[in-house]
């Protein structure tokens, strides 16, 4: 009979390995870390910090590159918010961290309306306070925790709501042009995530402290990515890749393709008339021996140059 523990043990470390290497092909793919890096990984006391933080510290011993970790997170005041869990967490673990103490949840209340979503202004005044530590400390990058999930939840958010094509970029240079944002787990999955922190046991920290609103648009995104999944196994994985293959010339955007300015090539239109053969009214493109020939009613005409060939080429074309 097999042992339980044996085979729980066997699927942590495949599942770790897993996610080691998909975090490892994100960073090399957009060359996230380089040597020399001062990297900030952001942590909030949820799943994705957490998992971040440990396949980052990781990394830090096997990578081919030297780079500096420190963890900051920003204590937001939040009603309940259990000081103590973080600090206790890193200097178990060993990695250099940083509080930020900033009441930025009174600015939140006082400005936006009860009932209404606040997730917006909360997500801007911590990621200003964010980039300016980095910007005082040296950091060189500055890395998230949104996985493959939250990609593609925020591509159909702004399908839907936006009207605009646009996801979370893996790697992004601010407006400022001040900092570089990371995102390792671009190529990870939020069941796999969740599955590792049940592993490692993270001391999470509830995301609704600050009362946010279940019935959200990310929520309904989430929903209906995870009916998918279910229903049509694959289709995440295609949408996802989708994002790496755009083709602005299959698109509508004037400001990303010049479809004003498309002409056609006379050298080209020249060339494919040559290759057409007419036949009783027939024509048929591409046949061997074409580029030599006209034929018309049967008769066949070997030309006396490219330039006439293509001359009577388009005369046939034009009957």
């Amino acid at each position: 009979m097999s042992d339980p523990n044996q085979k729980s043990r066997t699927q942590f470390n495949k599942l770790q390995k897993k996610l080691r290497h998909t975090v490892g092909d994100a960073i090399a793919d957009y060359n996230m870390i380089e040597d020399g890096d001062k990297v900030m990984v952001c942590l909030s006391g949820g799943k994705d910090s957490f998992t971040l933080l440990d396949i980052l510290m990781h990394l830090q011993k096997t990578a081919p590159v030297e780079f500096e970790l420190i963890a900051v997170n920003l204590d937001q005041k939040q009603p309940g918010f259990p000081e103590h869990v973080l600090p206790e967490y890193l200097e178990s673990i060993g990695v250099p961290y940083h509080i930020i103490e900033k009441d930025t949840y009174s600015v939140v209340k006082r400005v936006i309306p009860e009932g209404n979503t606040t997730c917006g202004l909360c997500s801007r005044l911590r990621r200003g306070t964010l980039y300016g530590y980095a910007e005082a400390n040296n950091v060189t990058k500055i890395a998230l925790g949104h996985h493959r999930d939250d990609i593609l939840e925020t591509f159909f958010l702004n399908i839907f709501y936006g009207g605009k094509l646009k996801a979370m970029p893996p790697k992004l240079l601010s407006d400022d042009k001040k900092n570089i944002i990371i995102r390792p787990l671009a190529y990870t999955r939020e069941k796999e995530i969740e599955r590792l922190a049940a592993f490692k046991n993270y001391p999470i920290i509830p995301c609704n402290l600050c009362g946010s609103q279940e019935n959200m648009q990310r929520q309904a995104m989430k929903a209906m990515l995870k009916t998918w999944d279910k229903q049509f196994p694959g289709r995440l994985e295609t949408i996802f890749t989708s994002l790496q293959n755009v083709a602005p010339s299959q698109l509508a955007d004037t400001k990303l393709f010049d479809f004003a300015g498309l002409t056609r090539s006379q050298q080209a239109v020249e060339e494919q008339a040559v290759t057409f053969i007419a036949r009783d009214g027939v024509y048929a493109a591409n046949l061997p021996g074409a580029g030599s020939a006209i034929a018309r009613d049967g008769a066949y005409a070997d030309s006396q140059s490219e330039t006439g060939a293509a001359n009577a080429g388009l005369d046939v074309l034009a009957q």
